[in-house]
């Protein structure tokens, strides 16, 4: 099949955690045999963002994926019917602009013959209702959405006429164990963001590291000046953006690493882990979790995970991981296992599949590669 993709950028992942998914799933289908081209604006933000920290972050992006390229549009100019023509199957993601969502649906309207999906993966159904609402999904066989709760919103609200979950998962081809060369105990790979974790990050993260004295760093990017000072403060050292397809070897120079949850998912999104989870996990690396409702039973939590249900708990969760060496073993084999088993790109790419011959009348969609 063909798969004509539009979304925020394949070539960063600067503040863009959806990169790593969109790159694995592309891998994946190209690995099938499917033609795959993905269009991103030429003014993306996160590319902008990547460029003052990367001179070169094409030319990198490229060297690690050499399958993969993105083609960069300008909205005023962009011939939909051209970067459509031949296509089985579109996905919007919900990054885009109202009116690339908008012409993209009237082009099917004209031309029926390709199914069309909307791609969300975001909070905003529930923190930007009405900015969400404003997408004119009329056109669109129905939505992609990373969690239950989310589909269950654009069922509920009349948005779409149709919905499927579809959660992120790990490409396993780049996210998985390396040779341990232990640089420190604990690792934090994230952003700072909008201030929606900010006390959560002080009080299932920096608290427990300044009160064990363990060898901590950060990861990431959008940390403010007094973000920074309390990263100092509590003996953290803030080592910025790291690109995606590095981390898993930053994870097997360390004992273990936490997820804290932004307050949207954990307050108003049960069942979604974010990409964070996922990436850890499929890397074997221990990890302990401030608290998320699994509502959906991705994992098993205590099994494939620690979840600490405040401060002092993280701290002794952490406690006991750099104290037992048999814990960690089996926590981060376990963790692996369940996401090799269950939640990886390839994964996912299945169920695209599936979700296709269900929109198809149960058909499969009959396709040629093309050359």
């Amino acid at each position: 099949m063909r798969f004509v993709m539009f979304y925020q950028s394949l070539i960063s992942d600067w503040n863009h955690g959806n990169a790593h998914f969109l790159r694995g799933v592309t891998t994946e289908l190209l690995s099938r045999g499917h033609e795959v081209e993905v269009y991103e604006p030429v003014d993306s933000w996160c590319v902008a963002n990547l460029e003052s920290v990367c001179e070169d972050a094409t030319g990198l992006f490229q060297s690690v994926y050499p399958g993969l390229m993105s083609n960069r549009y300008d909205l005023s100019s962009l011939d939909i019917a051209r970067a459509i023509d031949g296509a089985d199957v579109v996905i919007v993601h919900e990054w885009n602009e109202h009116e690339l969502v908008r012409r993209i649906g009237e082009h099917r309207a004209a031309n029926p013959s390709f199914r069309l999906l909307f791609h969300d993966t975001h909070h905003r159904t529930i923190t930007e209702p009405r900015n969400m609402a404003a997408y004119d999904l009329s056109e669109y066989d129905g939505v992609l959405a990373f969690g239950e709760i989310i589909k269950e919103i654009y069922l509920e609200r009349g948005l779409a006429q149709r919905a499927w979950t579809w959660h992120e998962a790990a490409d396993t081809r780049v996210f998985r164990p390396l040779k341990r060369l232990k640089r420190g105990d604990l690792v934090w790979i994230g952003n700072w963001g909008d201030d929606e974790r900010t006390l959560e990050l002080e009080e299932f993260f920096l608290r427990p590291v300044k009160s064990l004295g363990i060898a901590a760093e950060a990861h990431g990017v959008r940390y403010p000046d007094h973000a920074l000072d309390i990263l100092e403060e509590c003996g953290v050292e803030y080592r910025g953006w790291l690109p995606n397809f590095e981390v898993p070897a930053v994870f097997a120079q360390f004992r273990c690493t936490v997820h804290v949850p932004r307050r949207p998912y954990v307050q108003a999104l049960p069942g979604i882990p974010t990409i964070r989870v996922f990436e850890a996990l499929a890397c074997r690396i221990p990890l302990v979790c401030a608290p998320w409702d699994d509502a959906e039973g991705l994992f098993s939590p205590g099994e494939d995970f620690l979840v600490a249900r405040n401060g002092n708990e993280m701290e002794r969760r952490l406690n006991d991981l750099m104290n037992d060496g048999s814990m960690r073993e089996e926590l981060a084999e376990r963790g692996m296992e369940t996401v090799r088993a269950r939640h990886t790109c390839a994964n996912r790419v299945d169920e695209l599949l599936s979700i296709c011959t269900e929109m198809n009348g149960g058909r499969e969609l009959a396709y040629e590669t093309r050359a």
